[in-house]
């Protein structure tokens, strides 16, 4: 089993930043992929950016790439998501996730967090 805890979440006004955290737990944690997916109102959940575990194969949707960077403290089995110059377009539930498989444009997570919400305000 693998716990992930999201935080961070919140409300800002379109440009402004954001930067999420979630920490991984759980005696199935390895070294897993850890990423992020999220869910707006009205829609299904989608892929935003996943990171493996060495850090250097970082893969991001074509609709944040450029205004957010995934990283990730293996020591702290922690993966950050920093947003930057937010559009009202990226108001959404975020959801933390790790294990499973990556692909050139995408992830298929085995673990999800119950997620954060993130506002953004025109």
């Amino acid at each position: 089993q693998v716990r992930l805890e999201e935080s961070g979440g919140g409300a800002v006004q379109a440009g402004g930043s954001l930067r999420l955290a979630c920490v991984a737990s759980g005696p199935n944690f390895g070294n897993d992929a850890m990423g992020w997916f999220r869910q707006a109102p009205g829609k299904e959940r989608e892929f935003v950016a996943v990171i493996g575990w060495k850090g250097t194969t970082r893969i991001y949707s074509d609709s944040v790439k450029g205004r957010f960077t995934i990283a990730r403290d293996n020591a702290k089995n922690t993966v950050y998501l920093q947003m930057d110059n937010l559009e009202p377009e990226d108001t959404a539930v975020y959801y933390c996730a790790a294990g499973g498989v990556t692909y050139p444009s995408g992830y298929e997570a085995d673990y999800w967090g119950q997620g954060t919400q993130v506002t953004v305000s025109s």
